[in-house]
């Protein structure tokens, strides 16, 4: 989901076509969520099980768009990027164990900015005050949403979304310049798989599945990601660095709704209140980039 990875060859997009592949974008990433959390929630699919199955789908997928187009298999990944890309995927599907999709989308959602936000401030990046005060409420929109309380998400499922969350903010800085990203996504997917086969085997005992449960996890790699990744990096050339990171705020409303209008979940004033103050103090911290940048677009590195 990282603006920052650009396909190596750029394709004209009508403006109508990018409107159109990025909502579909938007709504795959959410439902990832969506699909994960109907299985582990309504299903007797074990979240090792979905996790690999998950992976295996995503890697079939991506290493079979690289080689359908040509010319674009620059990068393989590298096994640290793997390793964080498992542990995002391992992270998130526990964690839907407990959580409704619409909490988990957006804890999701602000860990991994909050980590890339984080890096920039480490590696020497000035906030300005429009900045500051968006990343303030942002984690105070964060802390209560966590604040114990009849209508808190449980704990233990929110840490584990929070580290997959940091997990995949790693993954997409790590992924900054590595090359074609959609081939460099697929060899860090298909060297994820084997780490997921070692949950599996070590998680044997707890081992279940049948068949709606599996569908999901097959649904959830080669369609939510696989393809979903695919699209992103196709419809990223065609949007402003800003307009890029925007639209990701989007991700987790369709997760909410989806959850409400698929899942039977119910949205409470709390989570209503977190997503205002979570997504309008990222929102704040991103737009403020291209007024700091004298409005001009925003480079991907700086993204």
């Amino acid at each position: 989901m990282s603006s920052d990875q650009r396909p190596g060859r750029h394709f004209p997009l009508s403006y109508a076509r990018v409107l159109a592949l990025t909502a579909l974008t938007m709504v795959a990433f959410a439902g990832n969520s969506l699909l994960c959390r109907a299985a582990l929630g309504h299903t007797h699919i074990d979240a090792a099980s979905f996790t690999t199955i998950r992976l295996v789908s995503g890697a079939l997928v991506l290493w079979l768009i690289t080689r359908l187009r040509r010319g674009t298999r620059s990068g393989t990944g590298n096994w640290r990027s793997a390793l964080a890309l498992f542990i995002y995927a391992a992270g998130f599907s526990y964690a839907y164990m407990s959580l409704p999709a619409s909490s988990g989308a957006l804890l999701l959602f602000g860990a991994v900015q909050a980590t890339m936000i984080g890096y920039g401030i480490w590696t020497g990046e000035r906030l300005r005050r429009p900045q500051l005060t968006g990343l303030i409420l942002a984690f105070a929109g964060l802390l209560g949403l966590l604040l114990p309380g009849v209508t808190a998400p449980p704990l233990f499922g929110s840490l584990l979304m929070l580290g997959a969350g940091v997990a995949w903010g790693i993954y997409s800085l790590r992924g900054r310049g590595a090359g074609n990203p959609i081939a460099v996504t697929a060899g860090n997917f298909l060297r994820a798989v084997p780490i997921a086969l070692a949950l599996s085997a070590l998680t044997y005992k707890g081992v279940a599945m049948d068949a709606d449960g599996f569908g999901y996890a097959v649904a959830s790699g080669a369609l939510a990601s696989g393809l979903g990744y695919a699209l992103w990096y196709t419809v990223i050339p065609a949007l402003k660095a800003t307009r890029a990171a925007s639209v990701q705020l989007s991700v987790p409303v369709i997760a909410a709704l989806g959850g409400v209008l698929f899942l039977g979940e119910h949205l409470s004033l709390r989570l209503v209140l977190a997503s205002v103050a979570i997504l309008g103090g990222i929102a704040l911290v991103i737009l403020e980039k291209r007024v700091a940048n004298g409005g001009r677009p925003i480079n991907a590195e700086q993204q």
